[in-house]
């Protein structure tokens, strides 16, 4: 999937339109910024791209073909991972929910090297025996982006990724975002302070 363009997507709740024939990019290694007032529509678009939610209308451009929103939704659903601004993550400890997202079947070993790598990157080697219930915002988030991550998908979709995170860990939070960016991930993310993702944002998109 090297093209990923969605045109003229729109969508009504009742009388009310959020929004209307948007057409959007998502580009490997670039990060697209979403903002708007609460009730734009941010986390609706999101979880349209995502294949979650259905648009009254729209298609999608994917490697030079044109298919339709419904017709592609499946392929949606895999390449693309949405990620609330509250995580959920599962009953367990922090390794158990790394376990989750890892490929049925593969040789005990190589879950090790998969999990042991993932939570290096995310600074949760520490953490991996806590409970996952128990991490602070900074360190759920995180865990749910390596989560994500080992699902291997081709975009990534962030709402408020760094709300109500301390300075530290929203400076950890964007080296993480930069990390995806080089290595080719589509990104998205959804904020209020713009200001705080303008280092690695390629694209803004106001609702």
């Amino acid at each position: 999937m090297n093209e990923l363009i969605f045109h003229q997507l729109s969508k009504h709740y009742g009388k009310r339109c959020l929004f209307t024939e948007l057409t959007l990019p998502l580009i490997a290694g670039q990060c697209l910024l979403l903002t708007g007032k609460n009730g734009a529509g941010k986390s609706t678009l999101m979880r349209i791209l995502a294949g979650l939610d259905k648009p009254d209308q729209g298609e999608i451009q994917a490697d030079g073909k044109r298919y339709s929103w419904r017709a592609y939704r499946p392929q949606l659903q895999r390449q693309i991972l949405y990620l609330h601004q509250q995580p959920y993550l599962f009953e367990g400890s922090v390794w158990d929910n790394l376990a989750y997202a890892l490929t049925r079947g593969l040789p005990r070993s190589e879950q090790h090297q998969q999990i042991e790598a993932i939570a290096d990157w995310a600074g949760l080697t520490a953490l991996l025996m806590n409970p996952a219930k128990r991490l602070s915002g900074g360190e759920a988030q995180r865990l749910a982006m390596a989560r994500a991550l080992l699902r291997k998908p081709r975009a990534l979709l962030l709402d408020e990724p760094t709300a109500n995170m301390d300075q530290a860990a929203r400076l950890l939070t964007l080296e993480m975002l930069e990390d995806l960016k080089r290595q080719g991930l589509r990104l998205m993310v959804a904020s209020h302070d713009p200001d705080w993702f303008q280092a690695v944002t390629n694209q803004h998109l106001a609702l």
